[in-house]
Parts: C-alpha cells; sequence; structure tokens
C-alpha cells in the first residue's frame, strides 16, 4: 500500500527518515541532539528510535551528556551491508561496509582497459563474493551496491556513454546488467561524483554543503556538491570539466572538439608531452614520480598543469561559489606542485568573492575515494528512498 501524501503513514515515515538522516550524519548523537537537529518533539524521537531499534536498524546505548546520563542513538552494524564497486582505467577495487559507516573488507586487483562489461563484471562478482565470504556474510545481507565507472551516465537512459577509458562498457545499461548478475539493487554514476560523495561522506569536503571534487587522472572530471547534494543535471553530465573549451585552435581532444582543459592536463597528453625527455609508456603515477623527484621537465608539466585546472577551478566558483575544491587523483599526489598553481590561478582568474571563500585542498582518501564514494551512495539511497 502506498502512503497517501500528507498521511499519517507518510509522515511517520518522513520523520524516521529524518532522525536516520541525524544519526548518520552524526554517528551516535544522543536522543536529546537527534530532537534538536531535526526539530522534532522528544516524545517523537523517543517512539521513532524504539521503533527503529526494535525492527533492527538502530541500537542505543546509555552514554552521559553535559555530567547526565543520556542514551546514544547509532546505526545497527548488523542491519545490513553495503558494497562499493569502482572500475578504474587499469583497476577494480571492491568494499564491503555495513550500515554504521565501517569498511569490513576492500580488495583491490588489476583489470585490462580493453575488458568488457561483462569480464569486469564477472571480476567483481568473484571478488564480492570472496569479500562476503571472509566476512561471514552473503548476499541476501547486502541492501544494495554502488558501482562507479570513468565515465558519463546517461540519467534518462541509464546508458553509460562512449569513453575511451573503458571502451568495452559504452551504451551498456550498467545497473539492469550488473544488478542481473549480482542479484542485487545497483546504483551507479561516474567516478568523479563519486569520489566527491566520498570526500563528502568521509574525507576533505566533509561538512562543505557546496563543494567540488576535482579528479585528474588520464582525463579530467568534476564532481559537483551543492546544497549538500551531488549534481548530475538533466542528462547527467554536469562536471565535464574536462571539456571545458580553452582553446579553439589548441590541441585535438578524444570527444572531438579542440583545445578542451584535458589536453593540456590529463594524464595522457602530458604523458605525449614529455616523450621526448622520458620516451613512450610513461604513465601519470610515474610523472608525479620524476616530478617530487626534482625533475625539471615533469615539475614544469605539473604546474602548467595546475594552472590550466585552475583556470577551470576558476570559472566553477565563478558559477557555483563552492567553498572547498578537493584535488584527487593520480596527478593530484603531486600535492603543493599542483595545488599551488591552481590556488594561484583562481585568485588570479575568479572574482575576488568567490576566489576568497574557497579552500583548494588534497584529497585524503587517495585510491579509496571512488569506491568509498559508491558505499555512500548505497547508504544515501537506503537512508532517503
Amino acid at each position: 500500500m502506498v502512503a497517501m501524501p500528507g498521511s499519517q503513514t507518510s509522515l511517520r515515515e518522513a520523520n524516521q527518515r529524518r532522525v536516520i538522516e541525524a544519526v548518520r550524519e552524526s554517528g551516535a548523537p544522543t536522543q536529546a541532539d537527534i530532537a534538536r537537529s531535526t526539530g522534532l518533539s522528544r516524545a517523537t524521537v523517543s517512539n521513532i528510535v524504539r521503533e527503529l531499534t526494535a525492527g533492527g536498524l538502530l541500537v542505543v546505548t546509555p552514554t552521559s551528556a553535559g555530567g547526565r546520563r543520556a542514551r546514544a542513538v547509532s546505526l545497527a552494524p548488523g542491519a545490513g551491508l553495503a558494497v562499493g564497486v569502482d572500475f578504474g582505467h587499469s583497476h577494480l577495487r571492491v568494499a564491503i561496509g555495513n550500515l554504521a559507516r565501517e569498511v569490513i573488507a576492500e580488495r583491490v586487483m588489476p583489470l585490462d582497459v580493453g575488458a568488457s562489461a561483462a569480464d569486469g563484471l564477472s571480476a567483481a562478482e568473484r571478488l564480492m563474493d570472496g569479500l562476503l565470504a571472509s566476512a561471514g556474510a552473503t548476499r541476501e545481507d547486502v541492501v544494495g551496491i554502488g558501482l562507479g565507472v570513468p565515465g558519463p551516465v546517461d540519467a534518462v537512459t541509464g546508458t553509460i556513454g562512449s569513453s575511451t577509458i573503458l571502451p568495452g562498457w559504452a551504451g551498456i545499461h550498467a545497473a539492469d546488467e550488473a544488478a542481473r548478475r549480482l542479484g542485487r539493487p545497483v546504483h551507479v554514476d561516474n567516478d568523479a561524483n563519486l569520489g566527491a560523495l566520498g570526500e563528502m561522506t568521509w574525507g576533505a569536503a566533509h561538512g562543505h554543503a557546496d563543494a567540488a571534487y576535482i579528479k585528474i587522472s588520464s582525463g579530467v572530471g568534476a564532481g559537483i556538491v551543492i546544497g549538500g547534494r551531488l549534481y548530475h543535471g538533466p542528462g547527467g553530465t554536469a562536471g565535464e570539466l574536462g571539456h571545458l573549451t580553452l582553446d579553439e585552435r589548441g590541441p585535438m581532444c578524444r570527444c572531438g572538439n579542440r583545445g578542451c582543459l584535458e589536453t593540456y592536463a590529463g594524464g595522457r597528453y602530458l604523458a605525449e608531452l614529455l616523450r621526448h625527455a622520458h620516451g613512450d609508456g610513461l604513465t601519470t603515477a610515474r610523472i608525479v614520480e620524476l616530478a617530487l623527484a626534482g625533475d625539471a621537465p615533469c615539475r614544469r608539466a605539473v604546474g602548467d598543469a595546475g594552472r590550466y585546472v585552475g583556470a577551470g577551478v576558476a570559472g566553477l566558483c565563478n558559477l557555483l561559489n563552492p567553498t572547498r575544491v578537493v584535488v584527487g587523483g593520480d596527478l593530484g599526489r603531486a600535492g603543493a606542485l599542483l595545488l599551488d598553481p591552481m590556488a594561484e590561478a583562481v585568485r588570479r582568474s575568479a572574482i575576488a568573492s568567490a576566489a576568497s571563500l574557497v579552500s583548494i585542498v588534497p584529497g585524503v582518501l587517495g585510491d579509496r575515494a571512488e569506491v568509498l564514494g559508491a558505499l555512500a551512495l548505497v547508504l544515501q539511497v537506503a537512508f532517503n528512498s
């Protein structure tokens, strides 16, 4: 039976979601804390907590607050499991977490960039089942699976757009295909969006309602957070910062346009730029390693990339006015060599009021940002659906 808008059932369900979200955000608040943050009466909070505790979703433990006895409320670790799956340029990472935001198990393996969707999902299935078995769980314990891919996900059709990073996935309805194979609900998003969600939940963007996560690896992408929520745009392509045009007569980009930001800052283009100095097969990770070791061409390439990305971030600041920009991806490991030129470009090109409010910081989750974001996506859907 579907609850009619405005009915007592729908109101109770809405209040339950508010309480769960308050617990999820705060970790282990007291019932008084929940009442203050939600605006609900203490009696209403008490009744909801009692119902959800009886249902196995919440646990209540004695504590103290201001020297007085109180009851702390937290999500029950045994209420269910979430699975995060991150398909990268050359890797597959799978993590399992409980609804209390605790990561239970995690594993990464190399994955051929040319692997088909079927091969990739088979590998993910094996990793997931192995991790569940190591945790003494089964697929029946999984409430949902978050799946990240390094390409645009069409918000209307649910299919993955054309991508030179994972060509075997283009045109695949990843959520349906993964759900069919894995037997659980699947939620799909691109890697930059999940990186933003991961850093917002556990990392450097936590506490910032308006933020952006810039992932600089083989390409350049952005996950945008507005009002505490990921912004996808009606077609699902919001955040394609790497395809901002810097020079209409510039290098040809994989998207078919010329002079995109990605052609000046993406790892694959930096490798070509540095080929005369370091030969073929130069990876983004190796460029960063050489730059940090003092190699002059690599330091210059990383610094220039920072300035170009900073110009794009300046436009983002003027349009959306974020308070935090988190930088991740392989090139993000260059630290100040990349971030200082970025910040300088933002100060130079963004309007003063926007530049003064934003802080540009490195991500704290590293390679795990996307898979943790996939876990957070499952929790978000579970608690806000």
